[in-house]
């Protein structure tokens, strides 16, 4: 009797679990399906158990489904209202601080760590500021490491940095060449770029701001209570927490713990 999809995935996510510790199991189950499906179509598999067979007897296969699980949606300034609040309203309180420590939690290909270090540059902030990078998909952190992007998206990129108040030109920032744009190295060395899983894992560092945007529209209820917790613990006292414009801590164990400092752009203040 062929095991039903539920199965199927139960299989899925238990060998990724137990042969690599990656937990999927508390993500959106109606986002997680799509997803596995997606999977299944860019590699060909007619079905689950045949994604499963190929972890089994493909070395390195595991990443590609990974990668495939996780939401790697970005862009460099993603969202560049939210970099104009974060310019206006928090880089003030980040100049309070003798050293600055900033944590992208969820970092995917790495186009809005890349935005932060603009931006701090832009304000004087850089040299004395540390950003930790951290994403689920081994292959996104590669790519965020490499900071090389496709030029297909260049003029969004130069639109969204005007709008989030950039003061220079863009193009100081990367260089183009046949391979795509290649981000400016001097913009690296103040980032470290890591795995961490937000379902299993701990607090990363003490920080001064986090920024976990988009991700935990794609988490179970109990996932994001999860991961706020960790957050919280993972910020100094009075820390800054940034999360998408489509996400809410309302209806979250940690509503009590923060206090809003810009509704619209979702950037609250650790109590």
């Amino acid at each position: 009797m062929k095991p039903s999809e539920d199965a199927q995935i139960e299989s899925l996510l238990s060998e990724l679990m137990s042969q690599y510790g990656y937990d999927f199991s508390a993500y959106s189950a109606a986002s997680l399906r799509r997803r596995i499906h997606s999977a299944m179509h860019r590699a060909n598999c007619q079905t689950i158990g045949d994604l499963v067979d190929r972890i089994r007897n493909l070395p390195d296969f595991y990443k590609q489904v990974v990668s495939d699980l996780t939401v790697n949606v970005t862009e460099m300034f993603r969202d560049p209202e939210v970099f104009l609040a974060i310019r206006r309203h928090v880089i003030p309180i980040l100049r309070t601080y003798p050293s600055i420590r900033i944590w992208h939690a969820g970092c995917a290909t790495g186009e809005e760590v890349y935005s932060m270090a603009i931006l701090l540059k832009e304000e004087g902030l850089l040299e004395r500021s540390f950003l930790y990078a951290t994403d689920l998909s081994p292959r996104a952190i590669e790519l965020a490491k490499a900071g090389v992007y496709t030029s297909n998206h260049i003029q969004t990129y130069t639109a969204n940095y005007h709008r989030a108040g950039g003061i220079e030109s863009f193009g100081e920032y990367y260089t183009a060449d046949q391979n795509g744009v290649r981000i400016n190295p001097k913009l690296k060395e103040n980032i470290l770029f890591s795995q961490h899983n937000l379902a299993t894992d701990d607090v990363f560092s003490e920080v001064h701001m986090v920024l976990c945007r988009n991700v935990l529209i794609y988490f179970s209820q109990e996932l994001q209570n999860r991961t706020l917790s960790l957050l919280k613990r993972s910020l100094v006292r009075r820390g800054i927490l940034v999360i998408g414009t489509k996400e809410s801590m309302d209806f979250t164990d940690a509503k009590d713990s923060f206090e809003i400092l810009h509704r619209d752009e979702r950037i609250y203040r650790k109590i």
